[in-house]
Order: structure tokens, then C-alpha cells, then sequence
């Protein structure tokens, strides 16, 4: 394992993950036993792809938020009566923010969400000098929400001056 991944995903709460010639999208997650683990689903955060991939790429950024270190992935999902999900779980919920307190995470996990095991598949292919120098910023994505600019609201008549 290359040590530059190891000590990146040791600080990441977050990093960025791209599936197959998707869209890089952002999910918070445990770095243990040399793998990163990451919760997605219903309630959960979303990771198009993730659920069924085999292979994604993870990004990483250091302490000035810049990408620091890319590496390829084996993905594997982790089955809620395993004794890795036993171990894992506990600490990735111990990570998610905003939980309720009478919640069992582990059970609406177990029931509705998908815990991946995202493991170094080889050598970083981005770190040092070969991380991109230009700037890396995609339009964003179509979507729906988008919607027409209205002009202000005015509660009183706005009287023009005298020319």
C-alpha cells in the first residue's frame, strides 16, 4: 500500500469518488484497516453506481483542501451478518453527523442502505507531480429545479425622478 494513501485517508473525513465515467461526487467516510468505508441509501447519502461497482477511483485532499492523492478502488459491499460488518459499522456510525440518539443505525443499514468497502486496488495514478496544475471545475449538472428569474417584488410604487 502506498504510504501517501494511507496518510491522506487517515485525515479524510471526506473525499471525492468517481464510478466508471460518471461525475466525481463527494461522501464522508472511516478509513480502517487499510480500506475506506462508505454508507449509502435511502436516509443516507447518495453514490450513483456505487452499489454496483467493482472498480471507482477516490480522491483525496489535504489540510489546504486541495487534491493531495487519486487511487483506483475494489469495491466490495459489506453483508450486514459479517463479522467485518460488526466491527466497521459501529465506527462509521459513530462518523455520520446528526443522528438521532434512539436510532439503531446499524439495523436501518442493515435493512435499506449499502456499506461499501472501498479497497487500494494499485499505486496512486495522481500524487505529487502528476496532479493536474489547471483548474478541474465541470458545469454543473442539468437538473429540474432550475427556474425562471422573476423581477423583485416592490410593496409600494417606485416613482420615477423628474428628468
Amino acid at each position: 500500500m502506498h504510504p501517501l494513501v494511507t496518510e491522506a485517508m487517515k485525515k479524510a473525513a471526506v473525499v471525492w469518488v468517481t464510478v466508471a465515467d460518471g461525475r466525481p461526487y463527494p461522501l464522508w467516510c472511516l478509513w480502517h484497516e487499510d480500506a475506506l468505508y462508505v454508507v449509502s441509501g435511502p436516509g443516507e447519502q447518495a453514490a450513483p453506481g456505487l452499489d454496483t461497482a467493482t472498480e471507482a477511483l477516490v480522491t483525496g485532499r489535504g489540510d489546504n483542501g486541495g487534491r493531495v492523492v487519486s487511487w483506483p478502488a475494489r469495491v466490495t459491499r459489506l453483508a450486514p451478518d459479517s463479522e467485518l460488518w460488526r466491527q466497521v459499522v459501529p465506527q462509521l456510525a459513530n462518523k455520520r453527523l446528526n443522528l438521532p440518539a434512539t436510532e439503531d443505525t446499524g439495523a436501518r443499514w442493515a435493512a435499506g442502505c449499502v456499506v461499501s468497502r472501498l479497497e487500494p486496488a494499485a499505486d496512486p495514478v495522481e500524487a505529487g507531480d502528476t496532479l493536474p496544475r489547471g483548474s478541474l471545475a465541470a458545469p454543473p449538472p442539468p437538473t429540474p429545479a432550475a427556474r425562471r428569474t422573476v423581477k423583485p417584488f416592490r410593496l409600494h410604487r417606485v416613482r420615477k425622478p423628474p428628468r
